[in-house]
Parts: C-alpha cells; sequence; structure tokens
C-alpha cells in the first residue's frame, strides 16, 4: 500500500499551502496527490500547476465532473497533463450529482451509469489517437446532420494508456469502475465495510475475466494525530455531516445511503434532519466518534500503523489522506508522522 494526498480545492491563497503539503508529500515518498473541484477551482489548472513544481508525485484528477466537460475536452486536458507531467498524470472521473449536474452546469441528472460508460469509452478511444466515432444513447459523434467529421487527438498523451479512476458509492456504480476503469476513487471509508464494497468492483472485474491484481483501491481518509481521540476527531465532524447530511436533497443522497448500508441507518437519518434543517452545529454532534474513528486515520504513530495495516489487509492500495489539522506546519507534522506510521506498520510499498 501507497500514501497519497489530498488537496481538495482553492480558496483564497491556500494554493501556497497545497503546494507546501505536496512538496513535503514528495520527500516522504508519497505516490500522487489528488486535486478536487464542485463549483469553485478546477483540477486541471491546480493540477497542472503543481506538477510544474513537482517531479516524482503523480498528480490525479479526483474528480474531473463528467457534466462539466465533452469527453473530447477530458481526453484533451488528460493528454495535455500526462505529457506536461511527463506521465504522471491520473485521470479521475465522476457524474457529481445532482444539484452541481444541474444547477451548475445544467446538464441533466439522468442515467448516470450509461453516461458514464459511453463517456469513458469516448476517452479511452480518443486517448488512443482514434478516429472517434461513436453512436450511443447519451454521445453522438460527429452529429450525423452537420459539416463536421470524425477527428483523430492531434496531441500525444506520453503514455500509451492514461489511468482511469471512477469515483462510486453505490453498488452498480462500484461494478461498473470494476468493469471500466482502472482504479476506484472512494470516501467515508471503513476498513469494517470496504469488504462489501469490494465485491461490487469484483463483479465487474469478473465481466473482463479479470480480478483485483493491479487495480488501485483509493481510500480517501482522513487525518488527525493526538493522543485525545475526541478531540482528534472534532474536525472531522463538520465533513462527516456535510457529506451524510448536505450532500444532494433528501431523496438522494449517495453518501447519506452508504452510511445506512454501514449501519448507521438512525443516525444518519438524524443527522440529515438536522443539516437540512440549517442546524449544523447539532448535526456535527450527531455524527458518532465510532463512525468518525472508522473512516480516519486518529492517533498517534502506533494506533495510525494499526488503522494503515486494517487498510492494507481490508484490500486498499492506496491511502489517500485529508490532513484536518488547523495549520500547514501542524499539517505537514502530521504527514511525518503517518510516514514513519506507514514504515512501523510495513505495509508499505
Amino acid at each position: 500500500m501507497r500514501l497519497g494526498l489530498n488537496i481538495g480545492f482553492v480558496f483564497g491563497d491556500e494554493h501556497l499551502d497545497h503546494l507546501k503539503l505536496v512538496k513535503e508529500a514528495e520527500a516522504l515518498g508519497f505516490g500522487v496527490t489528488w486535486a478536487a473541484e464542485a463549483y469553485g477551482s478546477d483540477a486541471a489548472t491546480l493540477l497542472t500547476w503543481i506538477a510544474a513544481q513537482t517531479t516524482t508525485i503523480d498528480v490525479g484528477a479526483a474528480v474531473f465532473q463528467i457534466p462539466a466537460r465533452t469527453p473530447a475536452m477530458t481526453a484533451m486536458t488528460a493528454a495535455t497533463l500526462d505529457r506536461l507531467s511527463g506521465g504522471r498524470f491520473r485521470l479521475g472521473l465522476g457524474v457529481s450529482g445532482p444539484q452541481v449536474s444541474e444547477g451548475w452546469h445544467g446538464v441533466r441528472f439522468d442515467k448516470p451509469l450509461a453516461r458514464t460508460r459511453e463517456y469513458v469509452a469516448i476517452v479511452n478511444a480518443a486517448l488512443r489517437r482514434e478516429t472517434v466515432e461513436f453512436h450511443g444513447e447519451h454521445f453522438t459523434l460527429p452529429l450525423p446532420d452537420g459539416p463536421g467529421k470524425a477527428l483523430k487527438l492531434s496531441s500525444r498523451p506520453l503514455r500509451d494508456h492514461v489511468p482511469v479512476y471512477l469515483a462510486a458509492v453505490g453498488p452498480k456504480n462500484l461494478e461498473l469502475a470494476g468493469e471500466i476503469a482502472d482504479g476506484w476513487l472512494g470516501i467515508l471509508n471503513d476498513p469494517a465495510y470496504l469488504g462489501e464494497q469490494l465485491k461490487h468492483i469484483e463483479t465487474g472485474r469478473q465481466s473482463r475475466q479479470l480480478g483485483l491484481d493491479g487495480f488501485d483501491v483509493v481510500a480517501s481518509v482522513p487525518l488527525m494525530t493526538g493522543d485525545d481521540l475526541n478531540a482528534a476527531a472534532d474536525p472531522i465532524r463538520g465533513y462527516a455531516a456535510l457529506y451524510i447530511g448536505g450532500m444532494g436533497s433528501r431523496e438522494k443522497n449517495f453518501y447519506n445511503a452508504l452510511a445506512v448500508r454501514m449501519g448507521y441507518a438512525d443516525e444518519a437519518k438524524q443527522i440529515q434532519d438536522l443539516y437540512l434543517a440549517k442546524q449544523h452545529r447539532d448535526a456535527m454532534a450527531a455524527v458518532p466518534q465510532g463512525f468518525i474513528d472508522g473512516i480516519s486515520l486518529l492517533g498517534g504513530k502506533e494506533r495510525l500503523a494499526e488503522k494503515l495495516t486494517a487498510y492494507a489487509e481490508a484490500g486498499v492500495t492506496t491511502a489517500a489522506v485529508t490532513p484536518f489539522a488547523p495549520t500547514v506546519d501542524q499539517r505537514i507534522a502530521d504527514l511525518r508522522v503517518l510516514a514513519e506510521a506507514l514504515e512501523l506498520s510495513g505495509v508499505g510499498a
């Protein structure tokens, strides 16, 4: 198992702190840094900026939003980033959610599985520099009633294949990730529940007569060091409450449904009720300590080593951490403790 770093978005001048963190992670031997996008900073620009100032750490999109770009635009961006980074780019994709897809991008959130399948097929064909012609339910290239013609990507990615990752939460999405992707970007990952999720991924892999060997299972994991576990969990409460209570609508919140499948049905309902009633502090307080501990890396070096071992034994190949300490210096210190914990655990790649 290798370590990764999630740097998320850019707010204000945070990109300068992000760069400090990434450079420290690179020095510590982390394999990849991931950047995200919602309806603020975009991932491609941030990753380009990071790649220009690093040399060995991979740069990954977690994720490029499928409704935000045509498949061809994504292929162009992936090819460019792969070339400029020296072959260090990883292409993570996700359909986002109904609010962002329809409210921000003006793209209907319908049939996300079929849309994702077609999207990835076009991206891969373009990156293979095939002349792209596609006739699907959601995408048609070229349009049949105009002057357009089938085209081939004019620039070359550095590698023959840019690895594709899918962000997936529900069982069918997990199966699709196993079938069409090179890796999975997970979230709210508890080693005790990962086996259930990997069963769905394995089903997708088996449809191509493949196993999990070579498939990158990426768990996104909050990180807080410290001997007081309750205090360490507190900064993560807002993150957990947002996902369980505030992502999506009452009728369609994939993360709330995941918490239910993980055994927190009553708690998930309470958190969502409070969050949607704008009682955010109460929603945060309602997140069980056990849930936060399960999805996070909390404690000192020895406890972190035990949890890293649990992730590795559950099937995680990349533990991508989000440091939650309030200052960049504390976050850097936590990355150093984590690197020592990985060495102590003996599960490092």
